[in-house]
């Protein structure tokens, strides 16, 4: 993961349980890689605050640090 940006917002996905984190930056396929959990939780160790979050739910942050906020999708 080079050039790491801060997770801005999380996807806990409907469809097939896949989580996204996103930086609020590019969303082209080509901007998108698949990592493990643990990569995610080196960069971020603050998502683990999401581990609850329910199938067909985002959450998201003005800032790293700032409190999560959360919605069904």
């Amino acid at each position: 993961m080079s050039k790491l940006k801060p997770i801005l917002s999380v996807f806990h996905d409907a469809d097939d349980g896949a989580w996204q984190f996103l930086d609020g930056g590019d969303l082209s396929k080509e901007a998108a890689m698949i990592v493990a959990l643990e990569e995610v939780f080196e960069v971020d160790p603050t998502i683990s605050e999401l581990a609850d979050l329910p199938i067909g739910w985002c959450a998201w942050r003005s800032a790293p640090g700032a409190a999560w906020s959360r919605k069904k999708v």
